[in-house]
C-alpha cells in the first residue's frame, strides 16, 4: 500500500464523488507529471485541487513556491501535516470558481504556472475563468477528462472542434503530454484522463480586430452548429442576409460554410469585417 493511500486510510476520510475526488497514488507517475509540467526552481505555482497533497510534494521539490487551493476542508489538516517539511508551501481553502484569484495570487512571482487536477464537472468553466481572468499566467498543466483534451486540441473540421479549442488555441499552445488511464486513479472514474500542457502565447496567433469581437464571432459560429455561418451571423449580430453573405465572401468563405470548419484566422478576418461595419455611421 502506498504511503498516500495509508494516509487516506488512517484519516478515515471518505472520497466525495460530488467534488470529483479521484486521487493518484503512483509516486512514479506523480513525479513524471510534475516533470512534464515544466515547473522549475524559478517558478511560482498555483495548484488547484491538491487532494491528498501527493503531487504537491513533487511540485514543492521542483518550484520556488507552491500555493495550493483546496475546496474540501476535511483535507486541510492532512495536507498541512504532510507538507510541513516544505517551507515553500502555502495552503488556502476555497472554491477556484468563486475565490478572488487575482487577490489570492498577488504575492506569487509573475507570471506564474497553474497545475490542476480538475473535477470533470467544472473543467470548461475553470479553463474559461483562468484564461479570461487577466491573470499573469506562464502555463497551465491540467489533468482533464480525455474527451476534454480532444476538444482542446481539435482542429477545424473535427467533431470535437468548438469554442473551447478556439479559446485555448488563441491564448495558448496546447499539447497532449500524457494519456492517463482511469485505473491510475482511486476511486476509478468511468473515463480515461489526459495531462494537457498549455503554455501561454506571447501574443495571439492571429490578428483580430479585438478580442471581444473575435470571441463574439466564435460564439456565433458554435451557437447553432447545424446552421450555416451566414445564418449564425445574422442571428448573433442582427445582420441582413446580404450583408452577412458579403462579409463572408470578403473573407474568401462560402456563406454556406458551417462554423466548425472555420479556423482562428477565419474568425479574425470576420472580426475585422464586423468591427469595420460597427464603425460606420
Amino acid at each position: 500500500m502506498s504511503k498516500t493511500r495509508e494516509r487516506i486510510r488512517d484519516s478515515q476520510l471518505r472520497y466525495k464523488q460530488g467534488l470529483g475526488q479521484n486521487f493518484i497514488y503512483d509516486e512514479t507517475l506523480l513525479e513524471e507529471l510534475v516533470r512534464l509540467s515544466g515547473v522549475g526552481p524559478e517558478d511560482d505555482v498555483l495548484e488547484i485541487g491538491p487532494g491528498s497533497g501527493s503531487m504537491t510534494k513533487y511540485l514543492c521539490q521542483a518550484a520556488h513556491h507552491v500555493l495550493s487551493l483546496e475546496l474540501d476542508e476535511r483535507l486541510l489538516p492532512m495536507i498541512r501535516a504532510f507538507l510541513a517539511p516544505y517551507p515553500n508551501f502555502e495552503l488556502h481553502q476555497g472554491d477556484a470558481m468563486t475565490v478572488n484569484l487575482p487577490q489570492l495570487t498577488a504575492g506569487l512571482r509573475q507570471p506564474f504556472s497553474v497545475v490542476a487536477n480538475i473535477p470533470y464537472y467544472i473543467t470548461t468553466p475553470l479553463i474559461n475563468l483562468l484564461l479570461g481572468s487577466g491573470l499573469s499566467l506562464k502555463s497551465l498543466a491540467l489533468m482533464v477528462q480525455r474527451e476534454v483534451a480532444d476538444k482542446i486540441l481539435a482542429v477545424p473540421g473535427e467533431e470535437a472542434y468548438g469554442l473551447l479549442a478556439v479559446r485555448c488555441q488563441y491564448y495558448c499552445e496546447p499539447v497532449m503530454a500524457m494519456e492517463v488511464p482511469a485505473a491510475c486513479f482511486t476511486p476509478v472514474p468511468r473515463v480515461d484522463s489526459a495531462f494537457v500542457l498549455m503554455p501561454l502565447r506571447d501574443k495571439p496567433p492571429v490578428d483580430a480586430a479585438d478580442e471581444k469581437t473575435f470571441f463574439r464571432v466564435a460564439n456565433a459560429a458554435f451557437a447553432m452548429r447545424r446552421k450555416t455561418m451566414v445564418n449564425n451571423l445574422c442571428s448573433a449580430f442582427h445582420l441582413e442576409r446580404d450583408t452577412a453573405c458579403a462579409m463572408l465572401e470578403a473573407c474568401g468563405l462560402d456563406p454556406r460554410i458551417r462554423g466548425e470548419r472555420l479556423s482562428l484566422d477565419d474568425f479574425a478576418r470576420l472580426s475585422h469585417q464586423l468591427a469595420a461595419k460597427e464603425e460606420q455611421p
